[in-house]
């Protein structure tokens, strides 16, 4: 069940209805049935892997914390997150390490494997896996006690809003949440209401429109190349943020309106300066998984420089191969982590010519105190970072090594920069009223995260103007959904791009 089909919108209030009506002791049990006939709606098999990594991860919790031999307790945690690794392994890189070991095979001549697995990747399985397992991970250091009632950690696991694509939230923030349901507030249902209109407004409008340009472009880029290729890759920039941040907006405000906080998941993250401030703005959550659990533990910034370059490249590389099963989700997961280490190294360098420059500190400070000087400056390092990051999201779009290097030939290939006048642009599958639309849609987003970025809740700014203000801005956010949204053919529903992964 997508959250953009007329079956959520009908699932979401009938669930939140019959929410309210019971006890509150015994709410956790009916979101749970309903976070599981929601996750069976794609395919009821799977049901099986998101109940056993439930189990697994349940049942060694309890041992855990009831084994008094740390042996044993190592041991336990070591065997569960191999079984679990092992399972999201299998169904997410087995045909990838079957393609790696008959190239290598073939390279000391021996006989390919003849088995092509066809393994569909079940919807979700690496954040339902990644939240169980720092669950667990959080249990066998100490920081939380292990859960008693096997239904509510299953709810934990399952919760249908964030089940699929995030945000993967920590275990001392959902657990207890969910075993203190909250009485029914108006201000969370209008708030969250507003949150589920905007997210929608974001898949359908913007991503789903920009989508269309996109594979224009990138599934013929032999006839679109030179600047069609560079205008669609600044636009899937667009897209798979307004996609992913749709999806997250969208199951923040349904939890909300059960009264259940869920972690902000992007902050405005094109508005970042660096591309390290980037990666703490965008998907906060898998961001904060990774350091938590992967990087501090390979020993951080505390082992020196080099040691603290590799283990970002390190996770960076992990992170790529997360994402996905081919080497252009690696190569991109690379780019990003170079980009981080060559900001330290020219960090490094300013602050020693800083120190070389007799009174340079003191001229540079007084540069940056003068408005002009700082706003030049902050526009550059965004400009710049923007483009960075984009030219890494086209390793993500290609989706393995050689498409990505017939995009790059074909980029170079031409310089037809006159079609950012001529309006060829028009002519790549979104008509000129739609391309307004758009554009008035982008120009909405650029200053709601704007609004962000300074550390404001545009939700909230809203919500506290007079009613004819909120009832002009819902209906207009309505209407560009119903009016100017994509469906496609006999309403072809776009699916969101995180659920491959």
């Amino acid at each position: 069940m997508l959250f953009n089909t007329p079956q959520y919108i009908l699932f979401l209030p009938f669930v939140v209805l019959i929410y309210y009506c019971l006890p509150k002791k015994v709410r956790y049990i009916w979101l749970l049935v309903t976070s599981y006939y929601f996750y069976m709606q794609w395919n009821p098999l799977y049901i099986v892997l998101l109940f056993s990594c439930t189990l697994l991860t349940y049942l060694c919790g309890r041992m855990m914390e009831t084994c008094e031999v740390q042996r044993k307790k190592t041991g336990c945690f070591v065997v569960c997150l191999l079984l679990n690794l092992g399972i999201l392994g299998f169904f997410k890189y087995c045909s990838f390490a079957i393609a790696i070991l008959n190239r290598l095979l073939l390279l000391v001549h021996f006989h390919e494997i003849r088995w092509e697995p066809d393994i569909l990747l079940p919807v979700g399985i690496s954040f339902y896996t990644l939240q169980a397992l720092g669950y667990l991970i959080d249990v066998y250091r100490g920081d939380i006690y292990a859960e008693k009632n096997f239904l509510r950690y299953a709810l934990f696991v399952s919760f249908f809003p964030q089940l699929v694509a995030g945000p993967i939230e920590r275990s001392k923030n959902l657990l207890v949440q969910l075993s203190r349901p909250q009485s029914f507030s108006y201000e969370n249902l209008r708030k969250g209401a507003l949150l589920v209109l905007y997210g929608l407004f974001l898949k359908m409008v913007i991503a789903d429109r920009v989508a269309i340009l996109v594979n224009t472009v990138y599934q013929d880029s032999e006839t679109y190349s030179g600047f069609y290729i560079v205008v669609a890759t600044i636009f899937f920039s667009i897209q798979i943020y307004c996609d992913f941040y749709g999806y997250s907006t969208i199951a923040r405000g349904s939890a909300l309106i059960m009264g259940i906080h869920l972690m902000e998941n992007f902050d405005a993250p094109y508005f970042s300066r660096s591309v390290k401030e980037f990666w703490r703005r965008w998907h906060i959550s898998l961001s904060g998984w990774f350091r938590d659990y992967l990087y501090i533990p390979l020993g951080g910034n505390r082992k020196g420089k080099l040691r603290k370059e590799g283990n970002l490249l390190t996770v960076f590389v992990i992170s790529g191969l997360w994402h996905g099963a081919s080497f252009a989700f690696i190569l991109w997961g690379i780019l990003n982590g170079l980009y981080q280490v060559v900001e330290d190294i020219l960090e490094e360098i300013k602050i020693r010519i800083k120190k070389h420059l007799k009174g340079g500190l003191n001229v540079v400070e007084s540069d940056e105190a003068r408005p002009e000087k700082r706003f030049s400056k902050t526009l550059f390092h965004t400009a710049l970072t923007f483009l960075l990051v984009s030219f890494a999201w086209l390793f993500f779009r290609a989706g393995s090594i050689h498409e990505a290097h017939e995009i790059l030939q074909n980029m170079f290939a031409e310089n037809n920069w006159t079609i950012l006048f001529d309006g060829s642009l028009y002519e790549l599958g979104v008509a000129r009223n739609y391309m307004n639309v758009l554009s008035a849609s982008i120009l909405l987003l650029f200053v709601v995260d704007y609004y962000k970025y300074k550390e404001k809740d545009a939700a909230d700014l809203f919500l506290r103007q007079g009613w004819w203000f909120r009832i002009s801005g819902i209906m207009l956010l309505l209407f560009s959904i119903l009016l100017y949204g994509c469906y496609g053919e006999l309403y072809d529903v776009q699916e969101f791009i995180y659920f491959q992964f």
